[in-house]
């Protein structure tokens, strides 16, 4: 295993953190006896197998069903002065009702304190007032930190740029020490955010490469062939890493064996720039040929998120889902994400194009976006809708 320094909170990370929300036992908290043996067993063997390889960072939330719980079963049997353990709790409006759910949490881990604390899931402008007002939210985990339960602050976001920018660039209460951010190849409009993050000296750490990153554990026929010789999934990883403000990707194991291809880069990180570097030439190739620019995320400033597209359209995302089907054959993907709209709230932001679309005039679409596919914004949306649209699926957390 490779280890990097997490910023300011000098804490040696291992470049893959072991992150909590795919091998417990649903999304629904249950008791530890309502929990099948078998079910607990694979996640004690997925801990220890990463353990065994050097992952001593274990990322879990409160939100994660009985992820916490299950965790406390498998934890004493590691060197808590070597265990990195992080959990995470959404800001309320009461911060006492935010410092009872952590007290739950320190509970159900069985553990006094955790390394990492993060504030999960500020998306959005009303998160970040939770965190950051008088009494809030940020300054109750600060108490914490004063009281030894907890060794450092964070912030986990699936939102908006300029919300997460202005989380990185506050001061009050101390700021926060690291970001949970959603940065990979195929998304990489979040680059500032990192770069925002390392002149504060935070710790970086990727959110769900592999699968938000383009559910790579199964891959289209189309890019499994552009990443060769690489798997899509140690190309992400080699593609992320090899970035030093990058510190560390949560890979999210379902199972022991979900380790394996991400051994496979650690391997390679020192010669990941020319591993990656005619990878990505194929890629940016194939998506020229497909939509006249190299990357998926081209049109991205030219048309509004949801807070400014007509009729609470989100089409910076539409637009971006789009071009992965036809750039790169993500269609299943694209269809994953596409169909979460107008069920995610903050954490996918936009209504659902099939009902939000017919509302909106062609002139309202094109008068929302500048640039040369202004005029073609009308039609890119409705082939989305038509090549992604389907069933409504609800978000992994609500399944």
């Amino acid at each position: 295993m490779a280890y990097r320094r997490f910023g300011r909170t000098e804490i040696q990370m291992p470049v893959f953190s072991t992150g909590g929300m795919r091998y417990q036992h649903g999304w629904k908290d249950v008791p530890l006896a309502e929990i099948p043996d078998d079910v607990q067993e694979n996640l004690n063997n997925t801990v220890r197998r990463g353990w065994e390889l050097g992952i001593n960072h274990i990322e879990t939330a409160r939100g994660y069903g009985p992820s916490e719980r299950q965790l406390g079963v498998i934890l004493p049997e590691f060197d808590r002065d070597k265990l990195i353990l992080q959990t995470k709790i959404g800001p309320t409006d009461d911060a006492d009702e935010f410092l009872s759910h952590f007290d739950e949490s320190l509970e159900r881990l069985g553990v006094d304190y955790v390394d990492l604390f993060s504030l999960h899931g500020i998306n959005d402008s009303r998160d970040l007032l939770k965190a950051l007002k008088p009494g809030g939210c940020l300054q109750a985990a600060r108490k914490l930190q004063s009281e030894g339960k907890v060794r450092h602050v964070g912030f986990s976001t699936h939102g908006y740029r300029d919300v997460i920018l202005r989380a990185i660039d506050t001061d009050l209460y101390g700021g926060f020490d690291y970001v949970n951010v959603h940065w990979y190849y195929i998304f990489q409009r979040n680059w500032p955010v990192i770069e925002a993050a390392r002149a504060k000296d935070m710790g970086v750490f990727i959110i769900s490469p592999t699968d938000k990153g383009g559910q790579l554990y199964a891959p289209p026929d189309k890019l499994r062939e552009l990443c060769e010789p690489l798997d899509p999934m140690v190309f992400n990883d080699l593609f992320c890493l090899a970035r030093t403000q990058v510190h560390t990707l949560s890979l999210g194991a379902a199972r022991p064996s979900d380790y394996d291809a991400h051994m496979e880069a650690v391997g390679l990180l020192d010669r990941a720039d020319e591993l990656v570097t005619p990878i990505v030439r194929r890629l940016e190739n194939a998506m020229h040929e497909a939509i006249g620019a190299t990357s998926p995320e081209a049109w991205s400033e030219m048309v509004p998120d949801d807070r400014l597209g007509p009729s609470g359209l989100n089409l910076q995302t539409i637009l971006w889902l789009r071009n992965l089907a036809v750039g790169w054959d993500l269609v299943n993907y694209g269809k994953m994400r596409f169909n979460l709209f107008g069920g995610g709230g903050s954490w996918f932001a936009g209504l659902r194009p099939a009902e939000a679309l017919p509302t909106a005039r062609d002139e309202e679409l094109v008068a929302a976006s500048s640039g040369p596919i202004a005029g073609r914004v009308p039609d890119l949306a409705r082939e989305a809708l038509e090549m992604l649209g389907g069933e409504a699926v609800k978000r992994l957390s609500e399944s």
